[in-house]
Parts: structure tokens; sequence; C-alpha cells
């Protein structure tokens, strides 16, 4: 007698059930996003491809109007778009558990031999603004339409400079630099906005046909939920 939801939001005031995807950039078997023990410049531009895209990747991972009641402040779920390490306040976050294992197995394990493994290989990078509503096989096609973007495009890696932060954006002593950094949109008539804006891109080399981006715009546009966060913001009961 337990009732199981998928819902992106189930009690106000609460986190709510979002649908993170984790990904590695792999060349000849090889993981290429760590180098040298640190995040490599190629993924870097990755990171800056998914930045870029963000607001249209709603579209794929974020598709239902309560998405966005999920996607408030201090709910554990992303709103502002840059990056950071083991920051669980930005949209795309890097752990680093795996770079530098090697070093702790070697201090916690002084008199063994140093034939560890190198497991950098696991390093992952992680999206955090979708949820259960997410139609996942245009998702992960979106996300590789983002990672080839921002391995192609100028300025990627001031871009993923520009939006590095370290702190929680969340906090209070930091509310000046959440104000300067660009925000994910608020709404399914937001994200089929953004989506049809950056429509060349995702059509480009014919991985989304006219006619899926078409469709899924106007899915979007027929919740007619403009500015729907806004008003309900903080309304539990309107909300439920």
């Amino acid at each position: 007698n337990v009732v199981i939801s998928y819902a992106p939001k189930i009690l106000v005031g609460h986190a709510g059930s979002g649908l993170h995807v984790h990904t590695r950039l792999m060349k000849d078997d090889k993981n290429v996003m760590v180098e040298n023990g640190k995040l490599s410049d190629m993924e870097k531009k990755v990171i800056a491809g998914y930045l870029t895209l963000s607001p249209s990747l709603t579209a794929l991972g974020n598709t239902v109007p309560l998405s966005f009641i999920r996607l408030v402040p201090h709910q554990e779920a992303p709103t502002n778009i840059c990056w950071g390490d083991r920051n669980r306040s930005v949209l795309v976050r890097v752990p680093l558990g795996w770079l530098g294992i090697n070093n702790m197995a070697a201090d916690a394990n002084k008199c063994e031999p140093d034939n560890y493994l190198d497991l950098s290989g696991n390093q992952t990078v992680e999206f955090r603004s979708p949820d259960g509503s997410a139609n996942i096989h245009l998702l992960m096609a979106g996300l590789i339409v983002a990672a080839q973007h921002g391995i192609e495009m100028e300025g990627a890696m001031e871009l993923a400079k520009k939006l590095y932060v370290d702190v929680n954006i969340f906090s209070t002593q930091n509310k000046e630099l959440q104000s300067k950094l660009p925000q994910l949109p608020a709404s399914c008539w937001e994200a089929s906005d953004c989506f049809l804006k950056d429509r060349e891109i995702y059509e480009k080399d014919g991985v989304f046909p006219p006619m899926v981006i078409d469709g899924l715009a106007k899915i979007l546009k027929s919740y007619d939920d403009k500015d729907l966060s806004e008003r309900f913001y903080g309304k539990g009961d309107e909300i439920q």
C-alpha cells in the first residue's frame, strides 16, 4: 500500500526527485576527461557545451510544468547555469573522488608495493537538471550533441572559466554572485523557446529531425505554463 511516484516535486519545502546523468568522454577506450591527475581541457570544453545548451536541454529533461517547481533555490536542485567540483548547488558537478585516488592508496598503505590500479578512468561529470519526466532517449542524444558542440565551439575554455564557482551559490553571502549567473528556464513555455532557438545545433548532422523539434516544442507550449514557477513559488497548498 505504498504509492510510488517519479514526479519531479512531491512535497513543497523538500528536495524534489531528479534524474542526474553521469557522463564520461572516451577515446580509444581511454577516459580523456583526466590529464595529469586533473580535469582535462577537453572535458572543460564538454562542460562548456552542456552549459551553453542547458536551457534547451530542459525541453528534453524537464518536460512537465511540475519540473520547474522542482528547479527552485535551496531545494538541492540547480537553478543557475554554472559548474563546480563537489558542489551540489551547481548545474554541472564534477565529483572528484577518482582524481588522485592512487596517491591516497599509497599514503594509506606505505608498506605495500606501489602497484595500485589506475582508477582515474572512472571519473565522470554529472548533469543535474533532468527529472523523471525526461524523454530519456532524446535527452541522451541531446547531451551528446551538447558535448560535441562544446568541443567545436569558439571560446569554450573562456566560458568554462567564467561559469566556474567554488561556493554554495544559494548561501546568503553569495547572493550577488548568484544574481550574475545565467538562469535555467522557469517553465515548459520557456524551455520550448530555448529549444527552438538552438534547433540548428540539434539538427546538425541529422541527429534531431525538424519534425521532432517542432512536435516537442508544440507539446511544451500546450501546457501554457508561462510564469508558473514565479506564480506558485512558496504556495504549498496550491502546488499540491
